[in-house]
Order: structure tokens, then C-alpha cells, then sequence
């Protein structure tokens, strides 16, 4: 194959994989109507909680910026990445040790295609993109409310506009590597159940604004989950390009440099954790 007919050709692929996983979900539409409706339903209850919170609040933490409608925008862009992650990538990474286990990592190896690619992108579970749609509209709703409100309306610059879905794609990006990285592990340690268990348990530090971790425990865990496992940039640097005025700190900050700079440091270390696992890989049949 051509190097320039290498991108048209893994597009190509990927738009396969979209096509066959929806057919798939379409053989039983039942169970993906209930499916997106048990999503849409999670989500609702999850809003519904924060509308419970904000009745005896006027913020999420005094003094932190994150009022209501400030919250709703952050609460949507977890909701937009977290639902990209769990549709194109979560799927996959949860039967890679069943691939291992049954022999069809030797088959995906065989292809003539990217093993990382191949693995990362098979299936998709379009019911989980219900989940993009409801943050769309609560984005919309809570932009609108920030930008309609009597006293000190948001003046959203355009160039938080054009950066929010760059840093969207950066969280995506993260929480991938993240994901690609503990499935790889699997090839070490076999089955990787208590792994899974904490991603979960990691992502969690990423669905709060990084103000409320102060103090004298929250202040190491805020710097440990922004410089080290930058789990905290996933969603805190989007939201609050939207969310805040643009000169504020913390959109002008050095965060929104080092959430790039840890986006390329997390794709490449995943990448080179991957095709490490893949080395010490031995086949089913040896």
C-alpha cells in the first residue's frame, strides 16, 4: 500500500467498523432502545441530583467559580468526553483479555493493518452516545442561562469556541491512553478486572472542578492529578474556556499549555506501553 493511500484506507476501516457495530445494535433494536433509554434515564438522574445540590447552594465549593450554571457547562463536557470514550473505546479495551484469552489477539495480529488501531476501534456501542446528545443540550442550556443572565452575562470570546472542541478531543485523547494502556497490561497479567476497577476509580478525580481540592489533603491530590496523572485537565480545561470569561485565570493559565503538552505525553507512553505488552505477547497456540 501507498503511504498516501495509508489514511484514506484506515478511514475506510474505521467507517466499516462504524457501520457494522450499528447493524449489530440494530439486530436488537429492543435491547438498544432500552439501552439508550437506561442511559438517558442515568443522566437524567445524575442532573436531577445537582439540581437537588444547587437548591441549598449557590456554588460548588464558596469562592470556587463554579455556580450552577458554570457547573452545568463542566458537567456537560464530562458527558461529552466520557461518552465519546465509553461508544468508540471502552468496548474494545474491555474484551482485550478475552482476545487474549481465546487466541483472537493472533488473528489481529495477522491483519495487515495497525494492531493498536485495529484493537481500539472494532466495535462501537452507539447506545452510549445518547449520553453525547444529553450533554449537548445541557451545554446548550447552560451557555444560554451564562450568557442571558441579568448581572455580568458571559462574553464568550470565539476563540474559547474554537479551542473547547480541541481540548475536548485533548480529555478524549488522555482518557484513551489511559484506557489503551491498562488494556495492554492485560498481556503481563492475564485477566484485568481490578484494572478496569481503577480506571474507574481514576476517571472519578476528573468529573469535579480541580478548585475543590484544597486544604491540607486537597491541595497534594490537585497537584499529584494535574501534573502527574493529569486526570483533572480532562475536563477542567474545556469546561472552563466556556464556562468562565477568558481572561480569567486559570483559561489564561499555564494549565491549558500543559494539558497539551500531557495530551502528546499520554498518547505517546500508551503507544509505547502497547507495542511493549505486544513484545512480550505469546500466542495462544505456542
Amino acid at each position: 500500500m501507498a503511504a498516501g493511500e495509508e489514511r484514506p484506507a484506515y478511514l475506510a476501516v474505521f467507517l466499516t467498523f462504524l457501520r457494522n457495530s450499528l447493524i449489530r445494535d440494530l439486530s436488537f433494536r429492543s435491547n438498544f432502545v432500552i439501552e439508550c433509554i437506561a442511559s438517558f434515564s442515568w443522566m437524567l438522574m445524575n442532573l436531577g441530583f445537582y439540581l437537588l445540590v444547587f437548591q441549598y447552594t449557590t456554588s460548588i465549593g464558596a469562592g470556587t467559580g463554579w455556580g450552577k450554571y458554570e457547573f452545568f457547562v463542566f458537567l456537560a463536557t464530562t458527558m461529552l468526553i466520557n461518552s465519546i470514550v465509553q461508544a468508540f473505546f471502552m468496548p474494545n479495551a474491555e474484551e482485550f483479555s478475552e482476545l487474549i484469552r481465546k487466541g483472537g489477539l493472533d488473528f489481529a495480529l495477522l491483519k495487515p493493518i495497525d494492531t493498536q488501531f485495529l484493537i481500539s476501534c472494532q466495535r462501537v456501542d452507539w447506545s452510549a452516545l445518547t449520553n453525547f446528545c444529553f450533554g449537548l443540550i445541557l451545554l446548550a442550556y447552560g451557555m444560554w442561562n451564562l450568557m442571558t443572565r441579568p448581572e455580568n452575562p458571559l462574553q464568550l470570546h470565539p476563540l474559547a469556541v474554537i479551542l473547547y472542541p480541541v481540548y475536548i478531543l485533548c480529555g478524549v485523547a488522555m482518557l484513551y491512553s489511559l484506557t489503551i494502556a491498562l488494556a495492554a497490561i492485560t498481556i503481563w497479567m492475564g485477566r484485568n478486572q481490578s484494572i478496569y476497577d481503577f480506571w474507574f476509580y481514576i476517571t472519578n478525580f476528573s468529573r469535579y472542578p480541580m478548585e475543590i481540592y484544597n486544604g491540607k489533603f486537597g491541595d497534594p491530590m490537585r497537584w499529584f492529578f494535574s501534573f502527574v496523572i493529569p486526570i483533572l485537565l480532562v475536563v477542567n480545561i474545556p469546561a472552563r474556556l466556556l464556562a468562565w470569561p477568558f481572561d480569567r485565570e486559570g483559561v489564561t493559565s499555564v494549565l491549558p499549555i500543559f494539558s497539551l503538552v500531557a495530551t502528546l505525553v499520554s498518547v505517546i507512553g500508551s503507544r509505547w506501553i502497547f507495542t511493549r505488552a505486544l513484545l512480550s505477547y505469546r500466542s495462544a497456540s505456542s
